[in-house]
This record gives C-alpha cells, sequence and structure tokens, in this order.
C-alpha cells in the first residue's frame, strides 16, 4: 500500500501552543533525541514515589543527604581495576581448558618422585602465554582508563555556594543539586534540568550526535518559572524526579517554587554527551551524574568476548585429554603386567632395577614397588604425552590475530577517503567470527543512511512536478534575499521544476497558483526547523543553514527556498518567510507536533492578511481520513497516484493540507488546550485530543517526495550479505512508516515480500498477533513448498516473508514466555524490522538469537543508543567518521561506511576462519603425530616411557622446527581470491555451515595422524631391522622424518604461495636439518655424529621417501576423489579461477601475437 512509504517528521509530540503564552511545550511531552519513546516508559517511577529523587537546587551536600548519596560524576568503561586485574584476568584467560591442563601438570611436576622438568621451570611455558595475554588484555584496557580521565578531567562552570558566581570545576567533582552552566558548543556534562537560557523564552537547541549519531538539532526548554528569575533564587527551588532509569526517551519531575509545582518533562531534560548549538548558553541543575546518567546506564560494559572456534575447541581439547588419559591407563597397566610378569628378573633388567650393588651392599634403587610404580607410570606418562595438547598454539593464534588485524587496517577497500578514516580492529581475539556472522543488526540513521533528506518531486493541486532541474552554481533563488543590506541564500539547493517555478511567478490569480502558494507557505512554516547564519568569503553573502530535528523538516524548507519561499527568522513566537522576494511576518498562534497516533503534525498561523489558517501534513494514511472529499475528488485521485508513484521509487511521502480558522472556532481551540495543559493527569491523551478536533475538513494541498541519502552502496552490500546466507535486521528508533521506507529504500523491502506487521500495546494482544503470524507462517511456508514441488525450478525462492514488529510490542514480549514465539516468527522470516525500539530493546533482541540459537550474530551502529546491541552481539562494530564515537570505544571493530561490511566479512571473514580452523586442526595434527610416533616405541622399551629422540630435539620440535610455518600459513593463505570471494557471496557458506571446522574433521584429522604416525615408527624400524643402528640414530630419523612430514603436509594443504611461506616452511625443515646435525656434534650427546654416518647412507634417504609417499598417500587419494567425485564450492571456484587464468593468458598471448592465424583463432 502507498502508507507503507509514506513518512512523517521524526519527532514526538509537543502540543498546541496557545495564543497567550510563548512557543514552549507541554512538559510531558515525548520527544527526546528525535527518536520514538520507550513504552516501557510509562512503568518509570513517578515523582510522587516514595523513592523519587529529591534534588534540592544549588545544594549538593543537602541533596545527598536525603537519600543514599548520588553517584559523582565519574564514569568508568574498563573492565579492570589495580586490585581486580590479575584476578579477573586469570579468571578469563583460564576459561581455556587447555591452561587448568597445563597448570595441573606443572604443579605435578612440583613432586619429586614425578619430576619431569626442573621445578621452577615447570610454571614458564604457561607462565609466558598467561604474561603475554595478560599485556594485551591490560593495553586495551589502558587506553580505555585513559579515554576515561579525559573525560572525567574536563572542566565545567558550576555556580558557587554564594550564588552568582560560577567557577570551574572537573566534571568527575559535579554532584547532584549542582547548577551547571555550558556554553555554546559545549557538552553537557551530566543529565540536566535547564533552569535558564540566552534565549528570553527558555528555548536552546542541542545536537545529540554523541547519542545517537544524529547531527541535526534538537529542541530543549528551560521553563519560564525559573528562566526569569536570577540564580540566587533558584536555591528555593527542589526537584522531585524518578530515580535513576534507563529510559532515555522519557523523564519524569516537577520543580517545587514559590509554592507551586511546576511539572517537567522528556523535553525539559538534557542527557549527558549533547552539545549546545545556536544558543550561546544553557544554565541547568545536575539530576542524575556519572554511572547515573541515562547514557551510562544503558552502556553494559565492556564485555569479555571470545571466538567461535576457540570456544568450540575446549571440546577437541577435552577429547585430546580422555584420548590422553586412556593411553596412559593402557601404559600403566601394561606395566604393571611387565612388571610382574618379570617381577624375577628386576635386578638385573636395563629399565627396572630392583637391586642396587654399585656401592658394595644391596639397596633398594629405582623401584618403589608394583602399586606405585603402576601409580608413577600412570602420571609420568602425562608428562610424556603433555604435547598431545599444544599450548604453543594459542601462541601461535595471537600472532596470526594480530597480523591479520594489522592486514584488515592496511585494506584500501574499506579506507574511507571522505573522512580519512581507515579499519580499525579494537578487538584482536574475534578475528574468525567475522567469517561465521549469519545474523547482521544494523541501526538505521547514521548507519544505513546518511540522515541528509533530499526533496525529489511534489504533486500539487493534482500536477506531478517530478522534472526537477539542477541549479545553476551560485544561483540563490528566484529572488534575491537581502537583509540589513547582505544577500542570503540557502546553503542548499535543490532541484527545481520549471513549471512550477513559472506557476509561482505568473499565476497568482488562478486556483492552482493559490494551491501551490499555500502548499509552499505550508511547507516553510509546518515545522520546527531554525535558520543559521553562516559567513562567505564575500562579506557581502551569507549562507543560511536550516537546523531542525527532523531530517525531512530541513530537506522541505531546503525546497521551499529554492522556489522562492526563504525562511529568514524563526522565534517562538513569528516566522518570517521571504516570499518570492516580499518579506511577510507570521505569528505563531499555536502547534501540534508530530505524535505516533495522529501521525500529523500541524501549525496555526496568523497571516499578514489576519486571516488565522491552519496548515497540516503528515502520513497519507492519516491524512486522507482528515481530508475534505466532498469536493476536489479529482485532485485527491490524482495525488493518490502520484503518492503510490513516488514510493513505488522509495520515496517518503508526505501529505500537505490546510483551513481556515474562524476567530470563534480558534477561540473555542485555545479555550479547550488552555484546559487540557492544566490538567494534573491523562494530559497527553487530553492535548491529543485537542489537536484531533481541530484537524479535519482539510483541504489538500498537495504531496511531497522525499530521498533519504542511503550510504554509498547500501543496497549493493546488503544484497551481497543476503546471498552469503546472511540475515539482515534493522533495529531503529525512528517510526514504523520511515523504517519501511528505508526498508525499501535499501532493497531490504521488495513488493514480492508478504509483510507481518505486530503493533499491539498488550501483552494477551501480542500473544494473539504472534499466534497469528505463526499461522501465516506456516501456511505460506507450507504453500511456498507445494509450488516449489510443482514447478521445480521454475520457483525462484518461494514466498519472502518480513517480520515488522514496534517497541510496544517488544515491552510485551521480551523476557516473557513469548519470547519463544517471536522467536519462532521471526526465524522463519527473511527479513526482520525493528521499529521505535529503545536502546535495551535492541539488545534485547539481539540476546532473544543468542540464547536460542548457536549462530554468530553482528550488531551494527553509530551512536550511544547502539552501544547495548553492540556489546551484546558476538561481533560489535562501530560506524565511525562524522559520527559520535560512542559506539566506536564499545566496538571491536570500527569502519566508516556500512558497506565495509562485504569486504569485511565475505573476504577478510571467510579468510581470518578458514586460517585459523585450518590452523588449529592442524596444530592438533602436527603433536599428535609426534605422540603417536613416540608411544609405538613403549611396545619396544617395556613401556618404560623412554624416548630415543633426544630432550632438546622434542622441546624444539613444536617450538622451532614446526611453529613459523603454520603461523605463516594462518596469516597469509587464501583458499580464494578476493576477486571470487566479492562476486560469489555464497562462497561465505562454509563458516555458516561449520564447514572448515567441525568434530568430522577432527576425527578425520586424528586418524589421519595416527596412521601417519604408524608409518613414521614402522618404516624405519623395518629398513633397520636387522642393522646395527643405535637408538639415537633411529630417533634423529624419526625427528628428521616427522618434521619433514608434517611440513610437506602443511604445503600440501597451502593454496596460494609467496616468498614468505616458502622461506618459512622449507627454511625450518632446513633448519631442522641444521639443529640435528648439530646436536649430535656435542660429545656430550650419546649420539655423537648419529646424524651424520645416518645422512651418508641409501637406505636413509630411500627409507625417508617411502615414509613421505606412504604416510601421505591415503590423504592424497581422499582428496583427489573427493574433488572429482563431491567437489565442494570452495573447489568448484578454486577451478573457475585457473580457467579464468588460463583464459586471460590465452588472450594476452593472442594479443602479442596480431600475426596469428585468424581462421585458427575462430576454430578454436
Amino acid at each position: 500500500m502507498v502508507s507503507d512509504s509514506s513518512s512523517e517528521p521524526r519527532h514526538e509530540p509537543n502540543p498546541i501552543l496557545p495564543l497567550s503564552r510563548p512557543l514552549l511545550p507541554a512538559p510531558n511531552s515525548s520527544a527526546p533525541m528525535d527518536l520514538q519513546p520507550d513504552p516501557a516508559g510509562s512503568a518509570a517511577t513517578q515523582p510522587e514515589s516514595p523513592d523519587a529523587r529529591l534534588v534540592f537546587v544549588s545544594h549538593p551536600d543537602r541533596t545527598a543527604t536525603q537519600h543514599r548519596s548520588p553517584a559523582g560524576n565519574a564514569i568508568r568503561t574498563t573492565k579492570y581495576n589495580f586490585i581486580t586485574f590479575i584476578p579477573r584476568n586469570l579468571y578469563e584467560q583460564f576459561r581455556r581448558v587447555a591452561y587448568i591442563y597445563f597448570f595441573i601438570l606443572a604443579c605435578m611436576n612440583q613432586i619429586p618422585q614425578l619430576t619431569v622438568y626442573g621445578r621452577e621451570t615447570a610454571f614458564v611455558p604457561l607462565g609466558v602465554v598467561l604474561f603475554l595475554t595478560a599485556v594485551k588484555d591490560g593495553y586495551e584496557d589502558w587506553q580505555r582508563h585513559r579515554s576515561d580521565n579525559r573525560e572525567n578531567n574536563r572542566s565545567a562552570a558550576v555556580l558557587l555556594p554564594s550564588g552568582g558566581q560560577f567557577a570551574p570545576k572537573k566534571w568527575k567533582d559535579i554532584r547532584v543539586g549542582d547548577v551547571v552552566r555550558c556554553e555554546a558548543d559545549e557538552t553537557i556534562p551530566c543529565d540536566m534540568v535547564p533552569l535558564s537560557t540566552a534565549d528570553p523564552t527558555g528555548v536552546s537547541y542541542v545536537q545529540t550526535i554523541n547519542l545517537d549519531g544524529e547531527s541535526n538539532l534538537k529542541t530543549r526548554y528551560a521553563r519560564l518559572e525559573t528562566a526569569a528569575l536570577p540564580p540566587e533564587s533558584w536555591s528555593a527551588a527542589l526537584i522531585r524526579c524518578e530515580p535513576p532509569n534507563l529510559n532515555i526517551y522519557g523523564f519524569q519531575a516537577t520543580i517545587e517554587l514559590d509554592g507551586r509545582q511546576i511539572a517537567l518533562g522528556p523535553t525539559n531534560i538534557i542527557l549527558r554527551g549533547c552539545e549546545i548549538k545556536n544558543t550561546a548558553w544553557v544554565i541547568g541543575v545536575a539530576v542524575y551524574t556519572g554511572m547515573e546518567t541515562k547514557v551510562m546506564l544503558n552502556n553494559s560494559g565492556a564485555p569479555s568476548k571470545r571466538s567461535r572456534l576457540e570456544t568450540k575447541m575446549n571440546r577437541e581439547i577435552i577429547i585430546l585429554a580422555v584420548i590422553m588419559l586412556l593411553y596412559c591407563t593402557f601404559i600403566a597397566t601394561a606395566t604393571g603386567i611387565w612388571l610382574h610378569a618379570n617381577r624375577d628378573k628386576l635386578d638385573t633388567l636395563p629399565y627396572y632395577r630392583k637391586a642396587d650393588f654399585s656401592h658394595g651392599g644391596e639397596r633398594n634403587y629405582l623401584y618403589s614397588g608394583l602399586a606405585l610404580e603402576i601409580l608413577f607410570a600412570f602420571l609420568k606418562s602425562i608428562f610424556s604425552y603433555q604435547n598431545f595438547i599444544p599450548i604453543s598454539l594459542y601462541i601461535s593464534m595471537e600472532i596470526s590475530r594480530l597480523s591479520q588485524s594489522y592486514m584488515m587496517t592496511q585494506d584500501k577497500s574499506m579506507y574511507d577517503e571522505a573522512t580519512d578514516t581507515k579499519f580499525q580492529c579494537r578487538a584482536l581475539n574475534i578475528n574468525e567470527d567475522l567469517g561465521q556472522i549469519k545474523y547482521v543488526f544494523s541501526d538505521k540513521t547514521g548507519t544505513l543512511t546518511e540522515n541528509k533528506m533530499m526533496f525529489r518531486c511534489a504533486s500539487v493541486c493534482g500536477v506531478d512536478y517530478s522534472n526537477g532541474e539542477s541549479p545553476v552554481p551560485g544561483e540563490v533563488a528566484p529572488h534575491p534575499t537581502v537583509v540589513d543590506g547582505q544577500v542570503r541564500r540557502p546553503r542548499r539547493m535543490v532541484n527545481t521544476d520549471p513549471e512550477l517555478l513559472h506557476l509561482l511567478e505568473n499565476g497568482k490569480v488562478t486556483m492552482e497558483a493559490i494551491h501551490a502558494h499555500n502548499f509552499f507557505l505550508a511547507v516553510v512554516t509546518c515545522n520546527t526547523v531554525v535558520p543559521q547564519i553562516l559567513p562567505t568569503s564575500d562579506p557581502a553573502v551569507k549562507l543560511i543553514d536550516y537546523q531542525g530535528e527532523s531530517p525531512d523538516e530541513q530537506a522541505l524548507v531546503y525546497a521551499a527556498a529554492s522556489y522562492g519561499f526563504v525562511l529568514i527568522e524563526r522565534t517562538s513566537g513569528h516566522i518570517v518567510v521571504d516570499v518570492l522576494g516580499e518579506r511577510q511576518r507570521f505569528e505563531l498562534l499555536g502547534l501540534h507536533e508530530f505524535d505516533s497516533d495522529r501521525k500529523r503534525m500541524s501549525v496555526i498561523v496568523a497571516c499578514p492578511d489576519k486571516s488565522i489558517k491552519l496548515f497540516v501534513k503528515g502520513a497519507d494514511s492519516a491524512m486522507f481520513s482528515v481530508l475534505e472529499k466532498s469536493h476536489e475528488l479529482d485532485i485527491l485521485h490524482e495525488t493518490e497516484k502520484h503518492l503510490h508513484s513516488y514510493s513505488s521509487l522509495g520515496l517518503r511521502t508526505l501529505v500537505i493540507g490546510m483551513r481556515e480558522l474562524g476567530t470563534k472556532e480558534f477561540e473555542d481551540w485555545q479555550f479547550t488546550y488552555e484546559k487540557a495543559s492544566t490538567a494534573l493527569s491523562g494530559r497527553t491523551d487530553l492535548l491529543r485530543d485537542v489537536a484531533l478536533k481541530v484537524e479535519c475538513n482539510l483541504q489538500i494541498l498537495g504531496a511531497t517526495g522525499i530521498e533519504d541519502e542511503l550510504q554509498q552502496g547500501v543496497p549493493e552490500a546488503i544484497e551481497s550479505l543476503r546471498q552469503a546466507g546472511i540475515k539482515v535486521w534493522v533495529l531503529t528508533g525512528d517510526k514504523q512508516e520511515t523504517a519501511i521506507s528505508i526498508g525499501y529504500s535499501c532493497k531490504l523491502l521488495t513488493d514480492a515480500m508478504t509483510q507481518i506487521i505486530i503493533n499491539s500495546h498488550s501483552k494477551e494482544s501480542c500473544r494473539k498477533s504472534l499466534e497469528d503470524a505463526i499461522s501465516m507462517c506456516e501456511k505460506l511456508t507450507s504453500v511456498s513448498s507445494r509450488t516449489h514441488n510443482t514447478q521445480g525450478a521454475m520457483d525462484p525462492g518461494g514466498i519472502l516473508l518480513a517480520l515488522i514488529i514496534d517497541g510496544p510490542s517488544l515491552v510485551h514480549i521480551l523476557e516473557t514466555e513469548l519470547e519463544e514465539e517471536l522467536f519462532k516468527v521471526a526465524t522463519t522470516c527473511d527479513v526482520v524490522l525493528c521499529c521505535r525500539v529503545a536502546p535495551l530493546q535492541k539488545a534485547g533482541i539481539v540476546a532473544l538469537m543468542k540464547k536460542r540459537t548457536d549462530d554468530m550474530t553482528l550488531s551494527i551502529g553509530d551512536g550511544a543508543n547502539d552501544v547495548s546491541m553492540i556489546q551484546m552481539a558476538d561481533v560489535g562494530i562501530g560506524i565511525s567518521g562524522q559520527e559520535g564515537r560512542q559506539a566506536v570505544m564499545a566496538s571491536d571493530f570500527s569502519m566508516a561506511q556500512f558497506r565495509f561490511l562485504v569486504p569485511l566479512l565475505l573476504v577478510h571473514g571467510h579468510w581470518n576462519y578458514h586460517r585459523m580452523s585450518y590452523m588449529i586442526l592442524y596444530n592438533f595434527y602436527r603433536n599428535a603425530v609426534y605422540v603417536f610416533m613416540t608411544f609405538w616405541y613403549n611396545f619396544y622399551s617395556a613401556f618404560s616411557l623412554s624416548n630415543t629422540i633426544t630432550d632438546t630435539s622434542g622441546l624444539l620440535y613444536s617450538a622451532v622446527y614446526t611453529a613459523l610455518p603454520t603461523v605463516m600459513v594462518g596469516i597469509y593463505d587464501q583458499d580464494l581470491s578476493r576477486r571470487t570471494l566479492l562476486k560469489y557471496s555464497q562462497l561465505y557458506g562454509p563458516g555458516l555451515r561449520d564447514g572448515n571446522y567441525n568434530l568430522k574433521l577432527f576425527v578425520l584429522i586424528m586418524l589421519d595422524s595416527l596412521w601417519q604416525s604408524f608409518v613414521l615408527f614402522y618404516v624405519p624400524l623395518f629398513a633397520y631391522n636387522h642393522s646395527s643402528l643405535d637408538t639415537s640414530s633411529l630417533g634423529d630419523m624419526w625427528i628428521l622424518s616427522v618434521v619433514v612430514l608434517v611440513n610437506v603436509h602443511l604445503a600440501m594443504d597451502v593454496f596460494r604461495w609467496n616468498w614468505i611461506l616458502h622461506a618459512t616452511i622449507w627454511g625450518c625443515t632446513a633448519v631442522t636439518f641444521a639443529c640435528v646435525i648439530a646436536i649430535d656434534a656435542s660429545p656430550s650427546m650419546p649420539g655423537y655424529w648419529a646424524a651424520n654416518h645416518l645422512m651418508a647412507s641409501k637406505t636413509f634417504w630411500l627409507c625417508f621417501l617411502c615414509i613421505l609417499v606412504l604416510a601421505l598417500l591415503p590423504r592424497f587419494v581422499i582428496r583427489v576423489f573427493s574433488a572429482y567425485l563431491q567437489p565442494n564450492d570452495i573447489q568448484i571456484a578454486r577451478e573457475y579461477e585457473k580457467l579464468e587464468k588460463r583464459y586471460d593468458r590465452s588472450a594476452v598471448d593472442v594479443s602479442s601475437n596480431p600475426s596469428a592465424n585468424p581462421q585458427q583463432e575462430s576454430t578454436c
């Protein structure tokens, strides 16, 4: 329907203002920060409740004594402090099961009978890993600490207790009750109620870019009762307000002054982080400070995040531990059996000597009895096989992640030239999670959009004017606007339709011209836009920059200026407009701001001709019901057609109407408004009723089409993500109509989708709506399945579903039994759009998916209202650049544009997941091969746990011989090129299906390790069975073979070679040979020169070749057959890349050989 793409100004209701008082909003209007109110706010504590906060203005000490002392104004976003750093960091690190395992081993090594390594050095490997990780975590937290210090030590002007004088005070020292003065362009240090402003009417303008990422101005008010008083008189005031709470969309309070109670509402509080704009100064009293401010209460703190692979790795480590314990049990049992069978020979056997005669007398020697020997064998075998679980893996992972992060930050495809902003990695331990994202939760304003509206077309008196022409550079307006001898022109001009311009200029007496004239008067007056004068290089020319709460309003006012209706001045009581070169003043008698029930905004003005006119604009669904339809039906029909056309283009639409009020009707309205505005209860409903009574029988003037400029590449990015199997959900505080409109603009919603809309205001109605939605989903899904079965390949994808739900409904659903029903509906739908949601509701939606599914989640936003959502998700991304920094500071990664998600996820995410998955499995394989190989030797050494490989080579195996190659592969290997991954988004699928790391692959790796260890052990044993080769030489054979084997195995799996990989893999192999030779060159070693003699024989090299062939043959055969019989997407894409390279090479050869036979070319 047309209404699905309509839009309205994005702010909440301020009531109509009577003629007898200045233009101020009703205290209980709910329009903070240009976002919809959180319905949960209705449940907030009323000011009259027993736990209401009492704030004695200018008396912070007295305020603190009335109840528990309010928090100071210092904020803290760090995870640690000096006391908690060590215990909390150790707790977080020991969530890795491997660390517990190695800690237990180090403790056991302190027992003399079990000591394998030096007692002092037993904790060194684990200690080094813990220390390096703690340094990294400490550095990250120190960065947050520095940011907090900079914030807490900023200075603000605070009223001295004596009154009358303001003195500088650090932000962290501000207390509840302090009176604070903020100058223009300064940031508000706490949540404060404005008492006075530079404007005599108490109006101030604030920018919430640090809170919600929006740069447009919002209006906040000081009550006239306090604005007119000197500072020393404020000390008698008492504010009763609700306790600190999370609801940044509402505020309930009263101020007691001179025996009167004055109501305060959301427009009477300025939140911490807002900036004062277009107002010389604002003085307010602090009501919430520090961690009790609304923005900090919505900050859930920096969470401890671990990657999905690292969490799953604990499962494999436990399996390896069980296998190791089984091995140890087998060794201990076999030892007991062997000792019992050879109990009469223990005095002389080489491995166990029961008696020692070396000192002349018999004494016990190396034997503690059968039971203890079995126990010691079990415990010593744990030490012997401790490398089964690779502690070096964690160091390798950290090095690879650090390098991956650096390469991501250097990626030019994620660099934004407009803001000179690079991609930033703020968390170094979840890079691989970027390759497994299933759900993307995105904010709208500043994330998907630029928050810049552009007027595109208009329908006036039933005529479509959409043939806009670009303005001539330097053009001012149809008529120059001159004020005080200076030419003023709008900062931005929009495309204008020549026919409409001609109508305004030359058709003043025709009905169409009158409609057009009133149309633009409505556009230029029915808003809250304030003109701001900017200097230019030419002193005789000034620019008019329009600032307002709604980007829609700004776009409309700029459009009116381009057509000759230039807004010159707006105050609380009048509006000055340059109408086609003629200065006109309109008295502002009252206005009804937009609210989500009426979906309209209206203004009542006294025109220069003494008439009183009501101008109204709003969504078409809300406007057509209040239009006078007894005449001008043809205009109505044509306007509806134009609206449908605009909506199909994804434009935000508004309908403009008007009505002239008689004196009697205006007086009646003024009387009812005065009565409603002084009501003690139900004030909002009464004021809404007043607006509904006056907004009726309107004459239609026309409609507008506004384009909300999306960030570059957003529709293409969303389409790429959806093709990759990623579901994109949009969570916004905007109205439902606005959200739907943006959904169409960014191609998130399409006309082919069936929309399920849930707008309920009670738990029972939510339950009924969800039940109906589930039934509809099941019905449509079954229909889609039958259609697919009957049409087969003709069906492109079945029926697409989109769920659209608002914040009031989520209040009754989240954290109740209805969550399960919402989960069923949401997971069935292809698209979910949540509108009018509060920050914690955003986090609640993310938590809903995290609790009920193992799928990975990613949240992306740009404002403080997105912080909770960002921190709740598995991966949080903050949009940086021109927006605020709150989201960036709370994020794991930051970028300047939404479109950068595509290369981040589809390219770097895919690469990182592939690299890290392979690194983990390879490390398990590498250590398992070595441990299994040494295990076989126990069958030939009386289960004595002796080893033919030198201790030095055993330590160097994981630390030097095979360590660096796997790290380099984890940094540089690429299974597919960037071009292929971006071209075929479906190649992101392996990460969603856990295709590169799962239990099946782990089992196969272990079986392969078992086979390779068997070949490694028995081929040399068979080859040298009848020779005089000593055990030291056999040990050299085994260590050289296993190193070369695992490195060749690694080389077989490398997809994309470069010189670094060649250097590390073959360099480490060469280093292994050199080290083994060097170790055997020591006269103190039992295998003195053993390696040299060994490598001088042909048997060694033949044995070496047989090991490589036999060990890798099963793996090679399986890979070949799987690639030809059941190739996966990655293998197919790699073959496609090879064909492309051959084609490109052939094309180059042909182009470089122009004498080639053209007939032969055509034949080819």
